[in-house]
This record gives structure tokens, C-alpha cells and sequence, in this order.
């Protein structure tokens, strides 16, 4: 490998993940045991194949590759060392790449496949002109599907994919992308099997499927990586529920090659879908496709339930129905790696609809064994983040409340943060959700004064021989799921967590000062002072802090909490912090958050003229009482008597999602909740009466347009002008 890396500049594009390694694609953020969680299928030459099926298809499709010439070597090597040399022309590098392309005309594989000329032949692609990249891609669409399931075909099938998207901006270029797309799809469709199950075809096959579909050929959301935002929206750390989809459609998309696509690979697969469901590749290749038809509520209700192994789907009118035999063999292919994978992305985009059914025929009364499965927790993860409404967050109360401790000690607190961001979020058994927490964590005979330490090092107390003696951990790391659990409470009102106030604040100022320096400690720092506690209690931990702000100030992390304890401090307080960071002035200056916050404080401002930055931070804290005493309610999202800056919130955020990739950085953002938008729809009304009249003129107006028979979407069918008789045999 070492000299392919070598004899290219360009394309160390070879992705890390084209190794397809459990841990990369389908890393999960929380209670990840990566040694266990990913012990199936962590490389393709040990999975067996999906099926006898599958088995026959491979072997009928060993292509006998044709040794290269060495006239045809050494003149792509000669293309080569021109390009490296950088004495090219634009001009004249299209036309050699023109001449280069035509030469491959018949030997596509041969030459795509080659250890070394592959990646002159990428280099070819992507500094070609438009007519030459569909020219070559249609003379290749019959071995196409040959190539990308090659170790180095595939990179120069990606490169293709990705070179072809770049002329979407072109209009003129739409027609004839769609062309030469349908043209690869038709060869995939015959024998989907060969590619879906492959380690590198998996991976191009995404890639199409994403470049059908509108979206960026490499999005880490399709590539298995859970993102930072989606984890935050799921804990509520991110508080817009706007913005549910994460995906961005660059361009229009292709969605009758996409609908062709995807049907021809469900209907061809319906033999083999119980062995697709458990297979690492073949499932990224179905997850991928769900996520692209989010909120396509009707085609979801088409593909998830054969996707699961359901036979057929009943009407829209009756519903989907899962049978008593499905719903137990769904259950127990639950524990697989790559099944879980897949169940928590339908959970993620499923119609309420099919979500309820799944929660009452496939979950229901099998909570707490699937939490303590290694991998099915993740999905009953993933089921109660979305969950519907406060009768389910019942019956999930009901399984799971009474085992607080049991989930803590078997290492599964990641059940219970999402336990308690579904009570929040539905506004349904907080107390009780609170309360079950802190009974979990001290003894009825305990004084609960050790709740905030024990969840900050939540493993380190529950792996303790003596946890009666148990004693703060000096040195180690946080764990980061306390973290978040302690972020959660304090998103709760203050009446039903004073007990984990009193414990936070109570601590000693050296151990505040740990956990306001720890990258996740410093969250829950900022998450209290965030809260609706009252200020003497925000002042309380913010004097612990005193004498230590310079130092958390040249931390990139704890920066931000520095920032919070300005804000949330009164003037006197703000006095003694800006003096520390003028201090540190010179260092902080040199790190990367140190400007900012140096500007945000107006540390140079206190430097020069002391008794005017006074009076202003004077004049900030009184204009904003008089604007919570007129506009402040109980009902009020923000917090009471404390000074918010939404800058600070925002940068704060960034930073945390580009830190949030490594579990030992993974600190989602305590942000204050935002205001939710005064109508989503032109027709929201706010009294009863006028809202009726609405709701029926808008009825009356639909039952008067006739109605319109929607073809199935896994009909096989191209929707489009010419594309009729391109129909897929079922």
C-alpha cells in the first residue's frame, strides 16, 4: 500500500474507511464497547457470504481480469510524470485526457482494476470534459458493477460518481447525466446482490444512490458515522426541532433513476432480505437508502416493512400490520451488529404510523432484556429518543423506571439519558424520572449530597468494590455519559432537581475547578449555569472558580465556561474575572479561542479605562432586569436573573461539534431552549372557531380536485418522458 501512496499526490483520496472496519462505519456514541460491539465483521475476507444465492452470483461473476500490455503501462506512466510535472496547459491537459479516456474504450476493467494505473485513470476523470466522463461511463456500465466491487475500481468508480456530480450546476448537462446514470442502474438491478454485499461496492453504491438522490456523494450522515447534531438533537442538547433533516440537497436530484434503483434492489432481494438485514455491507447500503427517504411517508411505507422481512404491506387505509411470527424473528435479529444498525435508522425516518406499530407487536414488554443486550440497547436508544407521545412514554416508564440502578450498574446509562431527554421532551414523569435517578445513585440512608460526583464519574463509582466509601475520583477522566445525564437534569425545572443543584454546588472548590477544567465536565458547568436555578446558587459554584479563570480561559473547552460564568455573574464577580484574564492576557492571545473571548469580555477596554467598562457592565445588567421584570414569566423558556449572551452560545455550540467525533471530547452543548416559531403554516390559527372554518375551506378544496392514482413506488417503473419500457421484471 505504501507505494500507491507514494506514486500519487492527488489521491490520497483512497479513503481510510474504504477498509470498511465495523468501528469506523458504525460507531455509536454512547456505552460503545468497540472491542464487543463490533467483533462481527470486522473485515470482508472473514464474512461469509449472505446466502447460497449470493454464494452462486460471486462465483458467476469472477470476471477474468486481462494482464495490461507494457505499451499500455508505460503510456499511462508517461501521463502520469506529465501531470506530476505541472507543465501541462489547461488546454492541452483536457485533450490528453480526452486521448487517455478513448484509449480505455473496451479495456475500462483491465485498466480501471490495475493496482497503479487506476489512479492515473482517477486523475483522467476528474480533469475531464463532460462528454468524455459520460462517454467513458457508458462504455463501462456494463462492467461497472465489476469495477467498483474492485479494491481499486472502486476508487475510480467513486471518482467518476463524484466528477459527474460537479456538472449538476450545468442545466444543459441534467438530460444527459440521467442517461448515463439509468444506464449503470439497468446493469446493478439484474444482480444487486453481487454489489450490495461487497465491502467496496457497498461503498459506491451509497455513493449513487446519494448523487440520485440530490444529496452530497459523501455525507457522513450516509456513511455510517452518527453526527454530533443528531446526537444533540436526540438528547434535546440541540433545541430546534426545525431542522430534522441533516442532509443537504445540493441539487434536484434524479428521483426516477433513484425509485428505479432502489426498487430493483428490493424487489431482486426479497428472497435473501433476512440475510441482507445481518449483513455489515448490504445493511449500510439499506440504511443509507432510508435516510435518503425521509419523510417520503408513503414509499417508506412501502420499503421498511419488506425491509424487516414482512411479506407485503396492507393498504394505506388498513395500516401496516406486522404479524406476531415477524415480530419475534425482528426481535431477536435485534442482538445483531449490523441488524441494530439498521433498526435504529428506521425507527429514525418511520411514519408514526409503522413506528407504532413496531413500538406495540415488536417492543412492548422487551425493554429492559433489549437494553442489556450489547447491541440492542442502542436501538431501544433510538426508540425512546422518538418517542410519539406521553401514553408511550408510559409504558416505557413502566418497563424501564423501576430498573434505574440495574442499567447503571450493567454500563447501559446511555438508556437512561435518553430516558430522561424523552420525560423532558414530552413533558411526562419528570419527577418521577428525577427522582428514580437520585434513588439510583445513594441509599435511602445516604445523604444525596454525592449525587453530581458519582454521576461525573459514574463507571469509576458503580466498578467500586466499596461504594459506601466511595470518594472523588482526583486525576481521572469524566465519564462522559454522567455528563450528559447531569446536562440533562438541569434542563428540568428547578423545583424537581434541588437536590442535584445542592450537590453541584456543594462541592469542594477544588473539585469544581476539575470539573470546570474536565472537556466534559465543563458541559455541566454550563448546563447549571444555563438552568432556571436561582442566581445565589449560580454564584455559589462561580466563587469556587475564583483564581482559577485565567487558567480555564486557555483551554479551548472550559473557554466557554468562562464565558457562562461572566454572564451569569453580577458585576462585581465579572470584575474579578476580567482582572485574571488580563493576567494571562499574552498566552491567551495565542491560543485559538483567546482573541475572541479577550474581545467578548473587553478585556482591553477593563485594561484602559476600568471605571467605564464598570459602568457599561453596570448598564448591561440593569437594562437586562428591566427587560425580565416587563417580559419574564414562570412559563418563560430563559433563565431567571441571568445575562445569556447568544453569541457565546452559538460559537460554543461549533466548537462542540467538531469535538464530539471521539468519545473522550464528546460533549454536547447545553444550549438555552430557543423560541419556537409563531406558525409553521399560513393556516395555524390561534382561536378554535376560525381555525374550523379553515380546516374545513382547506377540505373542501381538496375533495373538490380529482383524485390522482399514485403509481407504487416498488413498481420498477421510470416515471419519466422515454423511460416507460424501462420497466424492472418482478
Amino acid at each position: 500500500m505504501g507505494q500507491r501512496e507514494k506514486s500519487s499526490n492527488n489521491h490520497s483520496s483512497r479513503k481510510k474507511g474504504m477498509g470498511r472496519k465495523g468501528q469506523k462505519e458504525g460507531g455509536r456514541g454512547f456505552d460503545r464497547d468497540s472491542n464487543k460491539r463490533h467483533q462481527s465483521g470486522d473485515a470482508a475476507n472473514v464474512k461469509a457470504p449472505a446466502s447460497k444465492k449470493q454464494s452462486e452470483f460471486e462465483h458467476q461473476n469472477q470476471f477474468v481480469r486481462k494482464e495490461i500490455d507494457p505499451e499500455t503501462s508505460k503510456y499511462f506512466s508517461e501521463i502520469a510524470n506529465l501531470f506530476d510535472s505541472d507543465g501541462v496547459e489547461l488546454e492541452e491537459r483536457s485533450v490528453i485526457c480526452g486521448n487517455a479516456l478513448e484509449e480505455t474504450r473496451g479495456r475500462e476493467y483491465e485498466i480501471a482494476t490495475d493496482y497503479i494505473i487506476s489512479h492515473v485513470l482517477q486523475t483522467l476523470l476528474e480533469g475531464c470534459e463532460f462528454d468524455q466522463l459520460c462517454s467513458f461511463l457508458r462504455n463501462s456500465a456494463s462492467v461497472f458493477p465489476a469495477i467498483a466491487m474492485d479494491r481499486s475500481g472502486s476508487h475510480v468508480a467513486e471518482s467518476a460518481l463524484k466528477s459527474l456530480a460537479t456538472h449538476l450546476e450545468n442545466p444543459d448537462a441534467y438530460s444527459v447525466i440521467e442517461q448515463t446514470l439509468h444506464s449503470i442502474c439497468k446493469v446493478i438491478v439484474e444482480k444487486p446482490l453481487d454489489m450490495i454485499c461487497n465491502c467496496y461496492g457497498s461503498h459506491v453504491l451509497r455513493t449513487l444512490l446519494s448523487l440520485c438522490k440530490g444529496v452530497s456523494v459523501d455525507p457522513p450522515e450516509l456513511r455510517g458515522a452518527k453526527s454530533s447534531k443528531a446526537l444533540a438533537k436526540r438528547l434535546n442538547l440541540k433545541m430546534s426541532h426545525l431542522d430534522e433533516n441533516n442532509l443537504q440537497f445540493s441539487h434536484q436530484g434524479f428521483p426516477d433513476v433513484f425509485t428505479y434503483l432502489l426498487s430493483g434492489i428490493i424487489n431482486c432481494s426479497r428472497e435473501d432480505m433476512k440475510y441482507l438485514q445481518v449483513d455489515q455491507y448490504s445493511s449500510l447500503v439499506l440504511q443509507t437508502a432510508l435516510r435518503l427517504m425521509l419523510k417520503e411517508e408513503d414509499e417508506l411505507l412501502e420499503v421498511i416493512p419488506l425491509v424487516l422481512g414482512c411479506n407485503s404491506a396492507n393498504g394505506q387505509e388498513e395500516g401496516v400490520h406486522i404479524e406476531s411470527d415477524v415480530a419475534k424473528d425482528i426481535l431477536e435479529s435485534m442482538k445483531d451488529n449490523s441488524f441494530s444498525h439498521l433498526v435504529e435508522v428506521i425507527l429514525e425516518v418511520a411514519p408514526e404510523s409503522l413506528y407504532n406499530e413496531l413500538f406495540n407487536k415488536v417492543f412492548k414488554n422487551s425493554l429492559y432484556d433489549l437494553s442489556l443486550d450489547r447491541c440492542a440497547n442502542f436501538v431501544i436508544q433510538a426508540l425512546i429518543s422518538h418517542a410519539k407521545d406521553q401514553e408511550q412514554m408510559g409504558m416505557i416508564w413502566e418497563e424501564l423506571g423501576p430498573r434505574f440502578k440495574d442499567l447503571l450498574e450493567q454500563g447501559k446509562s446511555g438508556v437512561v439519558a435518553f430516558l430522561l431527554a424523552a420525560s423532558q421532551r414530552l413533558q411526562s414523569h419528570e419527577h418521577k424520572c428525577c427522582e428514580a435517578l437520585a434513588d439510583a445513585l445513594c441509599s435511602k440512608n445516604e445523604t444525596r449530597i454525592f449525587i453530581a460526583p458519582r454521576l461525573l464519574f459514574l463507571d469509576n463509582y458503580f466498578y467500586s468494590q466499596d461504594k459506601a466509601n466511595w470518594e472523588w475520583a482526583p486525576g481521572a477522566k469524566m465519564h462522559v455519559m454522567g455528563c450528559l445525564i447531569l446536562q440533562e437534569i438541569f434542563k428540568f425545572s428547578s423545583d424537581l432537581i434541588q437536590p442535584y443543584i445542592t450537590s453541584l454546588t456543594s462541592m469542594k472548590p477544588e473539585h469544581t475547578f476539575e470539573t470546570a477544567k474536565d472537556s466534559s465536565g465543563a458541559r455541566v458547568v454550563e448546563a447549571f449555569l444555563a438552568s432556571n436555578a436561582a442566581t445565589k446558587q449560580k454564584r455559589r459554584l462561580i466563587i469556587k472558580l475564583r483564581g482559577h479563570f485565567g487558567e480555564l480561559a486557555l483551554h479551548t473547552s472550559s473557554s466557554f465556561t468562562v464565558e457562562k460564568c461572566f454572564d451569569a455573574c453580577n458585576v462585581a464577580l465579572r470584575e474579578a474575572i476580567a482582572t485574571e484574564l488580563l493576567e494571562v492576557k499574552a498566552d491567551l492571545s495565542k491560543t485559538k479561542q483567546g482573541p475572541f473571548l479577550l474581545r467578548k469580555l473587553d478585556i482591553d477596554g477593563y485594561a484602559s479605562r476600568p471605571d467605564q467598562w464598570k459602568s457599561r457592565q453596570e448598564a448591561k445588567q440593569s437594562t437586562y432586569n428591566e427587560f425580565c421584570s416587563a417580559f419574564g414569566s414562570s412559563k418563560s423558556n430563559f433563565p431567571t436573573n441571568t445575562f445569556v449572551s447568544d453569541a457565546s452560545e452559538d460559537a460554543s455550540h461549533d466548537i462542540e461539534v467538531k469535538n464530539t467525533g471521539k468519545e473522550s471530547d464528546h460533549r454536547p452543548t447545553s444550549v438555552k431552549r430557543h423560541r419556537e416559531e409563531h406558525a409553521k403554516d399560513k393556516n395555524v390559527s390561534f382561536a378554535g372557531e376560525k381555525g374550523t372554518k379553515q380546516k374545513k375551506s382547506k377540505t373542501s378544496e381538496a375533495t373538490d380536485k380529482p383524485a390522482t392514482k399514485k403509481k407504487p413506488f416498488l413498481s420498477g417503473e421510470m416515471i419519466g418522458k422515454n423511460r416507460n419500457s424501462n420497466k424492472l421484471r418482478i
